[in-house]
């Protein structure tokens, strides 16, 4: 459950328990769930309303120790700290988690200084209250008291919609923590950072007089005196399309507005990969043209694309249109192609073959803590 990992802004993950349940459109097509289901029989038995979290090994707990005595070496080798991300199985902040297991889990955090844990949740608006309870625990042995916020703590929240945006960023904005990062992946649709909506409800955060549906840029460090009381401002984000079973393709100008975003902010940004499908515009002419094959296969002395143009052309994977908003259409529906709809045409080739390539170059952005 703790291993180096192929994720890419990551070196570490570690997952102090097992188990979760949907909370938004993200969610989906949970990975997670299907590899507990995969291992316990077919069915996801730490899923879902009651499920049952189930807690990892001692011996897994004792992996991030070894981590963090390595720190120097890992300095020496790489020029920085080491990033753990956890739990990439289960959600730190999840009300069904019993409040010990959270305790054990910062209590760690607090003996690995060495370590930038990253925290990532789909329920941010239980972290304020979940770190006061931490901060003000009657357990005497976690020291935790004078040491919350703690220093290597990084706090993110998944947001795949602009709604979710609107809703999720003034919450973690309002959390103490040394980093605070989005996760928009998988990204569902169309989302301006600049113009996050600032809940009534999150009155902390403006004027009741004048603030009713004022809107504020998440990305910005903000001047006017109306957000003295404003928390601080994103400080990374990643952007990445769906990957697995069920995945849905993004749309390049998504990844694209994201990105331009924060390059304007000067916020580092990390582009994770495209998932299983890749659109048009971000392929090669011969990439392109090898997914339309005929069905008859060259003989070794025959030129198979010379065959291709003879017998005709035909898509050999799953293709749709992808619009700006967020609709997907047939080739062949009539409002496919319609003219201002940012009609764009997306091919399920697969993770690896999709890559992580935005408009020909990697884009690794990486916050300085």
């Amino acid at each position: 459950m703790a291993e180096n990992t192929k994720i890419e802004w990551t070196d570490h993950t570690f997952n102090p328990w097992e188990g979760c349940q949907k909370v938004g459109p993200g969610c989906d097509n949970c990975y997670a769930e299907t590899r507990n289901a995969r291992y316990a029989g077919g069915q996801a038995i730490n899923w879902g309303p009651g499920a049952p979290r189930r807690r990892t090994s001692a011996s897994n707990w004792n992996k991030p120790l070894m981590w963090n005595k390595n720190a120097d070496a890992f300095i020496a080798e790489h020029g920085r700290r080491q990033r753990v991300f956890c739990a990439s199985l289960a959600d730190v902040f999840d009300n069904a988690v019993d409040p010990q297991w959270r305790a054990d889990l910062f209590s760690l955090i607090a003996q690995t200084p060495n370590l930038d844990w990253l925290l990532l949740t789909k329920r941010i608006g239980n972290v304020g209250s979940m770190l006061a309870q931490l901060a003000h625990g009657s357990d005497p042995d976690l020291s935790l008291r004078d040491m919350m916020p703690l220093p290597n703590v990084w706090i993110g929240a998944t947001i795949t919609t602009q709604a979710e945006a609107d809703r999720d960023i003034p919450k973690l904005l309002a959390v103490p923590a040394s980093v605070r990062f989005l996760s928009m992946e998988p990204l569902l649709g169309p989302v301006d950072l600049r113009n996050v909506a600032v809940p009534e409800e999150h009155d902390r955060l403006r004027r009741p007089w004048d603030f009713e549906g004022f809107k504020f840029n998440a990305l910005a460090e903000h001047d006017d005196d109306r957000f003295h009381q404003a928390p601080a401002t994103l400080d990374w984000v990643i952007v990445g399309g769906e990957s697995g079973p069920g995945a849905r393709p993004m749309h390049p100008d998504w990844a694209r507005g994201l990105r331009d975003q924060c390059e304007a902010a000067g916020v580092p940004f990390l582009f994770k990969q495209w998932g299983e499908w890749k659109p048009i515009g971000q392929m090669e002419e011969s990439e392109h043209r090898a997914l339309y094959r005929s069905n008859v296969k060259a003989k070794p002395h025959e030129n198979q694309d010379c065959l291709d143009d003879c017998y005709g052309r035909s898509c050999t994977v799953p293709e749709t249109i992808a619009h700006f908003d967020g609709s997907m259409h047939g080739v062949t529906e009539p409002m496919a192609f319609l003219h201002g709809t940012g009609a764009m045409q997306t091919f399920k080739v697969g993770k690896k073959a999709a890559g992580r390539l935005l408009d020909g170059r990697t884009w690794d952005g990486f916050p300085q803590p």
